[in-house]
């Protein structure tokens, strides 16, 4: 491992419409302050601002809904099988919907992440779009089953190299798959985008945290920015809501690289507390939640907007390992399975069978939030210390150190200082929580403690020096500066 990771020695409205001129800082105005101060406050069910659905369901308010998320088994798509890919989809949804109702759940958020080609042919996406929200809505006359649905084009901008972030024709038919899948009725809008992914993926192979903070706090807020206000006139358009972004492509790879010891947990633990400054930049920008479920730097988020959250735990085995499958469901809103491939399993097709699975957790958590507070608290209690201490990439998402990394960014002057906050925060989290005998690291882990550290505290003070030393060090032809404002 070569760069910063070698051990040493010591080991609401759009924040752009409010300040146009200020396209990447955090707005001091749009989250001044926490909105989820007290620990106990932040836990699965409750949120300060629900969000209500045009069916009446109501997210953060107090019920766990499932959120059904599924993909085709392989197979290509194309204009000659797209009669089949139609059928797959009538059959997970009507599968999923008949399940659903045989066990009364009392809602269900289903997601529907479209595919390359569904995404570069928007007809496509917004035909599959309009195929789900028709099963739906037979469910909801005939059965009285409220659901809504979240669409998430997948960002296809980075099928070109290098990506070109702001025009292009990957550019313009994601946003009219977008629009097109808005207008057919899909209530909630979410992408897992990739501005930043440049730069960012070669710095967690070289274990380069200044290159993360480049890639998630300057490259990616800007691209957020930029993106989040196209997607909030979208949705205003055709009264809709967004929903969330997520730092899948960032933090949860670095989730990944760390199971399969490719770079330090307490790395990775860093690059998910710093994505949480990339991902707020949504929320300042319209989105009203639920946030997207691989973005396990939810929690954080929920602390300070107070929007209700999707998480992803244990049912996203499917998709992908981590080491917080049940931590992950601690401050939820609705609890979601990543995404499943359309395959005949003995119980069923693979989407039903999943379905079933988060149906019953989420019963079960709802059972407690019955139960009342202190019912809740327990439960929650049994969720986070069951992963806390074994990984410290779950240590960092309890309820008191994601609202002490959610303190720090939201005092923070802009994303790039608040990108060094949060890692300096988390840095601190785990160094106190190992020497007190609350987190086991292995052995090899700690000296990075210290290196990361000196990393972070050797930054430039201020945002437009560390943008000059980083353009010197990084592969400028892998990005376009000016989509990013730079240059």
């Amino acid at each position: 491992m070569s760069g910063g990771l070698n051990p040493g020695p010591e080991a609401q409205p759009s924040a752009l419409e409010a300040n146009p001129t200020s396209a990447f800082s955090l707005q001091p105005s749009a989250f001044p302050r926490l909105a989820i101060s007290n620990p106990a406050d932040l836990r699965f069910g409750v949120a300060p601002k629900p969000l209500t659905t045009l069916r009446g369901m109501t997210v953060g308010g107090g019920i766990v809904y499932p959120e059904l998320n599924f993909t085709l088994p392989p197979m290509l798509v194309n204009e000659t099988t797209m009669p089949d890919v139609r059928v797959q989809y009538q059959q997970i949804i009507t599968g999923a919907l008949h399940r659903a109702v045989e066990l009364e759940t009392p809602g269900l958020v289903v997601e529907f992440e479209t595919l390359p080609p569904m995404t570069e042919n928007p007809a496509w996406g917004i035909e599959l779009t309009r195929i789900l929200l028709d099963g739906m809505a037979a469910a909801h006359a005939k059965h009285g089953l409220k659901s809504v649905l979240r669409i998430t084009p997948n960002d296809t901008r980075e099928m070109e190299r290098p990506p070109r972030m702001r025009s292009g024709q990957f550019y313009e038919a994601m946003l009219a798959t977008f629009d097109g899948c808005a207008a057919a009725g899909a209530e909630l809008l979410s992408i897992e985008s990739v501005g930043g992914k440049e730069v960012h993926d070669e710095a967690l192979m070289m274990g380069d945290l200044r290159g993360v903070i480049f890639g998630l706090c300057v490259l990616g807020v800007r691209d957020m920015r930029f993106l989040w206000t196209q997607l909030d006139q979208i949705a205003r358009k055709h009264g809709v809501h967004c929903a969330g972004d997520t730092a899948c492509g960032f933090g949860n790879t670095a989730m990944v690289m760390a199971e399969q010891k490719m770079i330090p947990r307490v790395f990775a633990a860093v690059v998910r507390a710093v994505s949480a400054v990339r991902t707020l930049v949504c929320y300042e920008c319209g989105a009203v939640g639920p946030g997207k479920d691989c973005g396990y730097e939810n929690p954080i988020l929920k602390a300070i907007t107070g929007f209700p959250m999707a998480m992803e735990g244990k049912t996203a085995a499917c998709a992908h390992l981590s080491p917080l499958g049940n931590i992950a469901a601690a401050s939820c809103d609705t609890w979601s399975n990543e995404s499943v491939q359309n395959i005949k399993l003995l119980g069923g097709m693979a989407p039903t069978c999943y379905l079933e699975q988060l149906i019953y957790d989420c019963r079960l958590m709802n059972e407690a939030l019955a139960d009342g507070r202190d019912a809740a608290l327990l439960y929650r209690k049994w969720m986070v210390s069951s992963d806390a201490s074994r990984d410290p990439q779950a240590y960092v998402l309890t309820p008191d150190s994601a609202i002490a990394i959610a303190q720090s960014i939201v005092s923070a002057p802009d994303a790039y200082n608040a990108g060094k906050a949060a890692a300096l925060t988390a840095l601190r989290l785990m160094r106190d929580a190992h020497r007190d005998g609350a987190l086991k690291l292995h052995p090899r882990e700690v000296p990075y403690l210290d290196r990361l550290q000196n990393t972070v505290e050797a930054l430039p003070a201020g945002e437009s020096k560390f943008i000059d030393e980083m353009m010197a060090e990084v592969d400028t032809t892998k990005f376009v500066a000016k989509d990013y404002e730079i240059g």
